[in-house]
C-alpha cells in the first residue's frame, strides 16, 4: 500500500518540500498529492515588481512537476480534520476529500491589515498577485504628482516604495514607518538606505503609525492627514485561518508549533513549513515569516519525513540566517549580512552589486522551484514504515 502524502499549499516552501520527497522516496511506496488554489507558481517575492508593470513569466505548476510523480491538484482547502487524517478542498467540479498518511502543511500567509479602519476597504496589498496586479492597474491609473502612500517600512515596505519610485518618478511617493528608517539594520545599511530613499525624492515620515485609511488618504495617530490617490499596506502577515480551526497546537496568531524538524508537536503525522510555522531558530528565537527560512524549512521537513518513512537516521540541521536581501528599485540593492539569529553586522554590500546579488538570489529561488527534482543526486529509497491508513483507523474507532 503506498503512502500518501499531501502538501497544501505551492508556494516556495510547499513546492520545496514535494520536490525534495519526489528525490527521496520511491514512486511505488508513496502518493505525493500537491494542492494549491492556482495552477500557477507565483513568485512572491516578485510582487512589488508585478505592481509597478514588469511581466513576470509564467510557472505553471502542471508542467513545473510533469514526471515527478507529484500529483498537482488545484484546489483551495477549506479544511483539515487532523484527528482524521484528512483534507477537505473545493474544487471546479465541486467539494472532495483526500485522506493522507503525512500532511505537509504549507498554506504560507496574507496581508494583514492590523485590524485598522478603512484598511481593508481602501488600501491595496502585494501579498498576493491578485493584490499586486489591483495595485498594478490602481497606478496605471494616476497621473503625474498624485500621491501615493507605502504604509510599513519593513523589507516589504522599502522594496515596494524604491520600485514604485522607480517606475513611476512622476508621482508624489511617501513611506510611513512605525519605528526609525532601517533601525534593524547596520550604520552602513541605514546610510545607503537613506541616500537611496532620498536620491528618488521619497519623503519618509518615521515613528508614525496610521490610525485610519480613507479612499484618499491615511490618518496618522497624532491626527495628521496624508494625501493618498493609492495607500499600499505592508505591516506584516497572518496565516491562513484553517490550522487555527483543528485540534493542531498553534501559537495564538494560528502558526503550527513544530519541533527542530518541522514535525507537529500535537500530531506527528503532521509538518508544517514556512509562514504556517512556529519554529524555534539559533538563540530561541522563531523564525520570521521569510523565503530566507521558508525553502530551508521545507529541506528539513522533506528530509526528516524520508528519514522516518526510510528507517534512516535524519541529520538535524539547525535553521539559521545569514542575511537580508533588499531590492531598492532595479539598480539598488541592500545586503545586510546578520548573525545566525538574525542581529545585523557591521559588513554590508550596497549599489548595482547588491542589485546583482538579489536578482541571483530570487532567480536562484524560482529555479529551485521549476526544477523541483533536479540539483540533488537521486536517493530514492523504500519505505519501510507501515502507518495505517486513517480510513482503517476510523473504521476501529467505530
Amino acid at each position: 500500500m503506498q503512502h500518501r502524502i499531501v502538501v497544501l499549499g505551492a508556494g516556495y516552501a510547499g513546492a520545496s518540500a514535494a520536490g525534495r520527497l519526489a528525490k527521496r522516496l520511491r514512486r511505488e511506496d508513496v502518493r505525493i498529492t500537491l494542492v494549491n488554489a492556482e495552477p500557477d507558481f507565483t513568485e512572491r517575492v516578485r510582487m512589488h515588481q508585478l505592481a509597478t508593470g514588469q511581466d513576470l513569466a509564467r510557472r505553471p505548476l502542471a508542467k513545473m512537476f510533469a514526471g515527478t510523480g507529484v500529483d498537482v491538484r488545484v484546489a483551495r482547502v477549506t479544511a483539515v480534520d487532523a484527528d482524521r487524517k484528512a483534507v477537505t478542498v473545493a474544487t471546479a467540479e465541486g467539494p472532495d476529500e483526500l485522506s493522507y498518511d503525512t500532511l505537509v502543511y504549507a498554506l504560507g500567509s496574507h496581508w494583514n491589515d492590523q485590524g485598522t479602519p478603512g484598511a481593508a476597504q481602501h488600501a491595496h496589498e502585494i501579498a498576493g498577485r491578485a493584490g499586486a496586479l489591483r495595485l498594478r492597474e490602481r497606478l496605471a491609473a494616476l497621473g503625474a504628482g498624485q500621491p501615493v502612500v507605502v504604509v510599513g517600512g519593513g523589507l516589504t515596505g522599502l522594496e515596494a516604495v524604491t520600485e514604485i519610485a522607480e517606475a513611476r518618478p512622476d508621482l508624489d511617493v511617501t513611506l510611513v514607518a512605525r519605528g526609525a528608517l532601517g533601525d534593524w539594520l547596520s550604520d552602513k545599511g541605514r546610510r545607503h538606505l537613506k541616500a537611496v530613499l532620498d536620491g528618488f525624492g521619497i519623503t519618509v515620515h518615521q515613528h508614525t503609525a496610521v490610525s485610519v485609511v480613507g479612499a484618499d488618504h491615511v490618518v496618522t495617530a497624532d491626527g495628521t492627514a496624508l494625501p493618498s490617490a493609492a495607500t499600499v499596506w505592508t505591516t506584516g502577515f497572518s496565516v491562513h485561518p484553517i490550522a487555527r480551526a483543528t485540534t493542531l497546537e498553534v501559537t495564538g496568531t494560528g502558526r503550527i508549533v513544530v519541533d527542530s524538524t518541522m514535525r507537529s508537536v500535537s500530531h506527528p503525522d503532521v509538518y508544517a513549513v514556512g509562514d504556517a510555522a512556529w519554529a524555534m531558530g539559533p538563540g530561541d528565537k522563531p523564525l520570521r515569516m521569510s523565503c530566507a527560512s521558508g525553502t530551508p524549512s521545507a529541506w528539513q521537513a522533506a528530509d526528516a519525513i524520508a528519514a522516518r518513512l526510510t528507517g534512516r537516521k535524519h541529520k538535524d540541521v539547525p535553521l539559521r540566517y545569514f542575511n537580508q536581501c533588499v531590492s531598492l528599485g532595479r539598480r539598488e540593492g541592500l545586503i545586510q549580512f546578520v548573525t545566525a539569529d538574525d542581529r545585523a553586522v557591521p559588513r554590508a554590500l550596497t549599489g548595482r552589486l547588491a542589485a546583482l546579488y538579489k536578482e541571483l538570489v530570487c532567480k536562484g529561488a524560482a529555479w529551485g522551484v521549476a526544477h523541483p527534482t533536479l540539483g540533488l543526486p537521486t536517493r530514492r529509497r523504500p519505505v519501510t514504515e507501515q502507518q495505517v491508513p486513517a480510513s482503517a483507523t476510523a473504521r476501529a474507532a467505530t
